[in-house]
């Protein structure tokens, strides 16, 4: 079968769409703006609407700061103490076959809250498709993690948008979906 036609295959298989997002002050290619919706979950909208599939947003008990360069520092501390603890756990993944895993790169990596979220969880013959929002980072590490918190997975190399284009990376999703 063709890679069209794979694609097509996973859009018709149950899906779930996880992923953290920060709105408030942001870095865009050099600036900082507010916004009131974040990047990753206007892709992960966009994933929802072309793949119909369920959206969990993790979402951490003490909110970020606004101010953009507060919010890097807290970040980091999160990243370095691995203390990150999120408002509600996951759902049960057992019905879905693809996980879409979305997350803006904060210091290399996935947001400390993915891994309080992803940790633990049966990812037995689960296909992960990650999505990143980032600045100038790609992916990044976080394939990598994934694949070692999603043991039992399919990881596949995933996409990366850059935060001050998502308004206009429909097309680009679709592409990739």
């Amino acid at each position: 079968m063709g890679l069209f036609g794979s694609k097509e295959n996973l859009k018709d298989k149950k899906s779930i769409i996880i992923y953290f997002s920060r709105a408030d002050e942001n870095y865009f290619g050099g600036a900082m703006r507010y916004v009131e919706k974040g990047n990753t979950e206007v892709i992960a909208e966009y994933i929802k609407d072309i793949t119909g599939g369920d959206m969990f947003k993790v979402e951490p008990l003490e909110k970020y700061s606004e101010n953009y360069m507060t919010c890097i520092e807290e970040a980091k501390v999160r990243t370095k103490t691995h203390n990150a603890p999120i408002k509600e756990n996951v759902p049960d993944l057992s019905s879905y076959e693809v996980i879409y895993i979305g997350a803006p790169v904060y210091w290399g990596g996935m947001p400390e809250e993915m891994f309080t979220a992803l940790k633990g969880l049966n990812y037995s013959g689960k296909i992960i498709r990650p999505f990143v929002t980032h600045e100038g980072s790609g992916l990044s590490s976080i394939p990598n993690q994934l694949k070692t918190i999603c043991t039992g997975a399919t990881v596949e190399s995933g996409i990366a948008i850059t935060g001050s284009t998502v308004n206009s990376a429909r097309n680009k999703i679709e592409n990739w979906v």
